[in-house]
């Protein structure tokens, strides 16, 4: 079975002065068919947040490209990725008046599987057509208080302290990385990586919806456009990345055979 991928990287600044967010997706320069995706929603005042978060993309580049697959796990690379990027960050306050601080997603596609990190309350989902597979675990106090059945969704959307993080790159405690990953990855398989600026306007019903029936760049517009519509006048930065994949052979063997199909029934009716 070969796999196409359908992928966007779509930003807004929302309501905001300064696009804090960063997000880009990049293939490996020598290891075909391996690809990696990263997301940061950078915090920490003027410019402060997005050096935070360029830190993050520059330290997944630098890393994904000397990725020795041989000798190194996925899950060796992700953390690497992740716990260099909070060392950096944490450095630059000996350089700048800023107190810089990030989210962080990062996935890794190759060799037919999937593997992610993240910390922070950025998200990264994995859909199967319409439904949910699974969705990482927000590192912030509603999170933790909806795990613990202390708050339900609704409460949720309104707690005063909605946006506070228990964990993050940047601060003095080390941070805490959660992995996923799959290792089957089949036609209709879609991947969302997001800040908290795209989620929180959308279920996962809404979303799956969108996402099976659209490509990426025209989910990504919907998903924008609704972000927009539902988040001002306050509205956070938005960013997100969709990778879609697309199983091309097995869609024109279905849709020819429908057509087959159609044309036998046609053939039996009478001139």
């Amino acid at each position: 079975m070969a796999l196409k991928l359908d992928s966007c990287v779509a930003q807004h600044i929302g309501d905001r002065k300064e696009q804090q967010d960063r997000a880009a997706v990049f293939p490996h320069s020598r290891h075909k068919g391996m690809l990696m995706a990263v997301l940061a929603d950078g915090m920490g005042g003027h410019s402060g947040g997005a050096m935070a978060a360029e830190q993050v993309v520059h330290k997944a580049r630098e890393n994904f490209e000397s990725f020795a697959p041989a000798i190194e796990s996925p899950h060796d690379l992700l953390r690497s990725v992740v716990e260099e990027s909070h060392v950096v960050i944490k450095l630059t306050r000996f350089t700048s008046e800023q107190d810089p601080h990030s989210t962080a997603c990062v996935l890794l596609m190759n060799g037919g599987r999937a593997d992610w990190a993240h910390c922070g309350d950025s998200r990264i989902y994995h859909f199967r057509d319409d439904k949910l597979v699974s969705c990482s675990k927000d590192h912030s106090l509603v999170g933790e208080l909806m795990r613990q059945g202390r708050l339900d969704e609704e409460g949720a959307k309104t707690h005063p302290q909605r946006n506070l993080l228990l964990h993050c790159l940047g601060a003095q405690k080390e941070p805490v990385i959660d992995f996923g990953g799959t290792d089957t990855l089949s036609d209709g398989d879609t991947f969302v990586i997001c800040s908290d600026g795209l989620w929180a306007y959308f279920s996962d019903e809404e979303m799956g919806g969108v996402l099976s029936v659209y490509s990426a760049r025209e989910a990504a517009e919907v998903f924008i456009k609704r972000a927009r519509e539902r988040g001002r006048p306050t509205g956070d930065n938005v960013s997100l990345i969709i990778i879609k994949l697309v199983d091309v052979e097995a869609r024109q063997k279905a849709e020819q055979d429908r057509l087959d199909a159609a044309r036998r029934k046609l053939g039996k009716l009478p001139a």
